[in-house]
C-alpha cells in the first residue's frame, strides 16, 4: 500500500493546518493504514517499531474525536516512561494547535503529585501518563474516567517488560466497556495477545514490516545547537569543509524558503526545492544543481525524492527528520558512486532522544562535534585566498605591477625615515594587501556572530575527562596523547578535547560515547616507553603543579598547560 498524503485523509481543517505547520506532507506507513480505521471507531493493534510515526497515528484521530464542549477525560494514553509521555504530549499539542477548547496533560512519576492534581482541576480531555501514576490518581479519585472514549497502550510490550501488567489490567477493567482500545507494540509476545483477546473487540491488526535500515559508509556527525545559532553554524561548516555541492534538509516549506533567503543574503549560492513550487520550476532548479550552477540545495523530504546527483559532498539535517527512514534517505544522497561523504545533523533540547533511536535502528554511530570556531573559519578562508594567490603568481602579466610596489615602498620608507618610523618591507605590503582583499571580498569577515555561547546548554556533558598517570617529566606532549588515542581506539583525532599536562600526570577530554572503549583499549598501553593507567578523573580538581583544567576549551584548541 502506498503512503497517503494527509490531504487525502478525512481530517478537520484545523488539524490539516497543524500538520502543515509540523512539516508533514505524506503520512508514514503506520499512519496511512491506522488513521482511517481509528477514525471509523475500530479497535486496533498496530505493530510497528519506535520512530515510525506511531504517536501521530493514534494522536491525530484521538484529537479529532474529542468534543471540546465536554470537560471530562475522553482519551487516555498509557506509556512506559516519563520521557515518552512528555514527548507524546508535545507532539499532540502540535496536532491540536488550532483546536480551541482542548486541553492535554501528562502525568508521570518523579513530578510532585499535588502539582498534577491542581492541573487536573482544569479539566483536561486528554491524559498521557505512565501506568503507575495513572493508577495513583485513580485511587485518589483525582482521575475520573467515566466519560472515556478511547484508551491507547503505546509501546505495550515495553510496559509489560517493565512489570506494568497488573496496573494495565486494573486500568482496563475500570474504564467504560464501550470505549475504543488502541494498542501499539513492536513485538507480539504471548502476554500482548492475551491483552488483545481480553480487552479488544474484533481489532484490526496492522503490521508494518521493519526494514533493515542501513546507512552508507559516510562520516556522520551531530551538533547540539540552539535554534538561534543554526544559521551561523551551518555557514561555518560549509566554509571550513571545502564543500562544493551540498543538500540541506528542513522539515517545512516555510523553513526552506527562510533558510534559502538567509544563506543568499550571506553570499552563498543557494536555491530552494519544495512542494509549493511549480513542477517546471522544480525541474529547472534540479537541472541547475546537477550542472553545478549553484552550490547548496535546500529541500523538504518529499520534494527531494528522486534527487540523483553523484557529486553531493555533504548533507545537512538542519531539522532532525520526523522518521528514522527519512534520515537514511537524506544522508544517502551523499557518498555515492564510491565517493566519500559527510552528514551533519543539528539537534537541540530533547531531540537527543530521537537521535538515539536513529542510531539504534540504523546500527550506526553518529559522532558528536562542536561548531567550527571563528579562528578556524578565518584560517580556512585565508588558505583559500593564498591558494588563489599562488595560482596568480604563475601569471606573467604580474611583472608590470612590480615597479609600482617598488616605487610605493621607496616613497613610504622615505616618509618613515623623515618621521623616525620603522621601514616597511615587501612582506608588510603583501600582508596589508591580503587583509584588504579579504575584507573587501568578504573572505575575511571583519565581524562575525560569535556562537561560543549558542551551543545547547549541557553539551559539555558529552565529553568525559580522563586521568593519565604520565606528565611533562616524561617529555609528554599533546601530540603523543592524541596519537595514542587514535592508534589504540580509532577515535578521530579532531574529536579529542582539551588536554592538560602536569608534571606527573595529564588530563584529556574525549566524547562520552568513546570513553569506555578508550579506557579499555588503553589499559596498560605504553606511551614514551612508560606503561600508563587511564581512568575517569575525580570531579574535584587534582592538586599538583601546573595550571588548572579549563572545561570550556573547545576540542580544536589544545594548549598544554606546562608546570611552572
Amino acid at each position: 500500500m502506498e503512503n497517503l498524503s494527509f490531504k487525502d485523509l478525512t481530517l478537520s481543517d484545523e488539524v490539516q493546518r497543524a500538520i502543515v505547520d509540523m512539516g508533514f506532507e505524506e503520512a508514514t506507513p503506520i499512519q496511512s493504514q491506522s488513521i482511517p480505521y481509528i477514525l471509523e471507531g475500530n479497535d486496533l493493534i498496530g505493530q510497528a517499531q519506535t520512530g515510525t510515526g506511531k504517536t501521530c497515528a493514534f494522536g491525530i484521530p484521538a484529537v479529532e474525536k474529542i468534543d471540546p464542549q465536554i470537560d471530562s477525560i475522553q482519551v487516555l494514553v498509557l506509556c512506559p516512561t516519563r520521557e515518552l509521555a512528555i514527548q507524546s504530549c508535545e507532539e499532540l499539542r502540535n496536532v491540536l494547535k488550532y483546536k480551541d477548547g482542548i486541553r492535554i496533560l501528562p502525568v508521570y512519576g518523579g513530578q510532585p503529585i499535588d502539582r498534577q492534581i491542581m492541573a487536573l482541576k482544569k479539566r483536561p480531555q486528554i491524559i498521557i501518563g505512565t501506568p503507575g501514576r495513572v493508577m495513583d490518581h485513580m485511587r485518589r479519585r483525582t482521575l475520573k474516567l467515566e466519560a472515556l472514549k478511547m484508551i491507547v497502550l503505546d509501546e505495550a510490550d515495553e510496559m509489560l517488560n517493565m512489570g506494568f501488567r497488573e496496573d494495565i489490567d486494573t486500568i482496563l477493567e475500570k474504564v467504560p466497556e464501550d470505549r475504543q482500545t488502541i494498542l501499539f507494540s513492536a513485538t507480539m509476545p504471548k502476554e500482548i495477545l492475551e491483552l488483545t483477546k481480553k480487552y479488544q473487540k474484533d481489532p484490526v491488526h496492522i503490521k508494518i514490516a521493519h526494514k533493515e535500515l542501513t546507512v552508507p559508509s559516510i562520516e556522520q556527525y551531530y551538533l547540539e545547537v540552539k535554534e538561534s545559532a543554526k544559521l551561523e553554524v551551518l555557514s561555518r561548516l560549509i566554509d571550513t569543509n571545502d564543500i562544493k555541492l551540498s543538500l540541506v534538509f528542513c522539515n517545512t516549506k516555510k523553513r526552506v524558503d527562510e533558510l534559502t533567503a538567509s544563506l543568499q543574503s550571506r553570499g552563498f549560492s543557494a536555491e530552494a526545492l519544495h512542494g509549493d513550487m511549480r513542477q517546471e520550476h522544480r525541474d529547472k532548479v534540479m537541472s541547475l544543481f546537477r550542472k553545478g550552477n549553484f552550490d547548496i540545495l535546500i529541500a523538504t523530504d518529499v520534494a527531494a525524492r528522486g534527487i540523483d546527483v553523484d557529486d553531493v559532498e555533504a548533507v545537512f539535517n538542519y531539522d532532525l527528520p520526523n522518521d528514522e527512514e527519512y534520515y537514511v534517505h537524506r544522508i544517502g544522497r551523499t557518498g555515492r558512486a564510491g565517493r566519500t561523504g559527510k552528514a551533519f545533523t543539528f539537534i537541540s533540547g530533547r531531540e537527543m532522544y530521537k537521535l538515539r533511536d536513529i542510531q539504534r535502528y540504523t546500527k550506526s554511530t553518529i559522532v558528536p562535534m562542536k561548531p567550527p570556531s571563528l579562528n578556524e573559519v578565518e584560517e580556512k578562508k585565508m588558505l583559500n585566498i593564498l591558494k588563489t594567490l599562488k595560482e596568480n603568481l604563475k601569471d606573467e602579466s604580474i611583472s608590470k605591477f612590480v615597479s609600482h610596489i617598488e616605487r610605493f615602498i621607496d616613497t613610504i620608507n622615505n616618509e618613515s625615515e623623515e618621521q623616525g618610523e620603522n621601514f616597511v618591507t615587501s612582506l608588510d605590503i603583501a600582508a596589508a594587501l591580503l587583509k584588504m582583499y579579504g575584507e573587501q571580498s568578504g573572505n575575511l569577515p571583519s565581524e562575525v556572530n560569535e556562537i561560543d555561547n549558542a551551543v545547547e546548554p549541557g553539551s559539555s556533558k558529552d565529553m568525559v575527562r580522563l586521568f593519565i598517570n604520565i606528565g611533562s617529566e616524561s617529555k609528554i606532549q599533546p601530540k603523543h596523547i592524541i596519537e595514542s588515542l587514535v592508534a589504540s581506539t580509532g577515535l578521530p583525532g579532531k574529536l579529542v578535547g582539551a588536554i592538560d599536562i602536569f608534571d606527573r600526570y595529564s588530563f584529556v577530554e574525549v566524547p562520552k560515547d568513546f570513553a569506555p572503549e578508550v579506557m579499555k583499549s588503553m589499559k596498560n598501553y605504553t606511551i614514551k616507553g612508560k606503561r600508563i593507567n587511564i581512568e575517569k578523573s575525580n570531579a574535584r580538581k587534582k592538586s599538583g603543579r601546573g595550571s588548572s583544567f579549563n572545561r570550556s576549551t573547545p576540542p580544536n584548541r589544545r594548549s598544554p598547560k606546562k608546570s611552572k
